[in-house]
């Protein structure tokens, strides 16, 4: 199984009064290393889901707390559950660049398509299922 992998930059402002990246600036930093993925890396392979992909729920669960400092995290993402209309992505978040670096959080966003000009939800294309297939764990 393949995994894709981001290096997404810590900000001072990512920190709180205890000096740890808090849930809502995690959040945040998930978000940008999905749009890494979904955005940057499906639209070069011809994927579109810019067209319309909402977060349709969200779980983290920590494991250690994240100080601030200069290195980037390294997420590591994967994709489960692909089905018509959804699928779910799995993120790894390790406290600091390198492989060997503790797990600090795991996370799952189950993603909906939709159609923004309809307003409704819309099935996947054949581009965006091969595209989430490189990604996936469900063989």
């Amino acid at each position: 199984m393949a995994r894709f992998v981001a290096h997404v930059p810590l900000r001072w402002t990512d920190q709180d009064s205890y000096r740890h990246v808090n849930h809502a600036r995690t959040v945040t930093l998930l978000e940008e290393a999905r749009i890494a993925l979904v955005f940057d890396r499906a639209r070069a392979a011809g994927a579109t889901f810019s067209d319309g992909l909402l977060v349709a729920g969200l779980e983290v669960e920590y494991k250690r707390q994240i100080p601030y400092r200069a290195k980037p995290l390294r997420v590591v993402m994967w994709v489960r559950d692909v089905r018509a209309a959804s699928f779910t992505l799995v993120y790894e978040m390790h406290d600091g660049p390198e492989e060997t670096d503790p797990v600090a959080a795991t996370a799952r966003t189950h993603m909906a398509l939709f159609d923004l000009d309809a307003n409704r939800p819309r099935r996947l294309t054949a581009e965006e299922r091969t595209f989430l297939g490189e990604w996936g764990d469900d063989a």
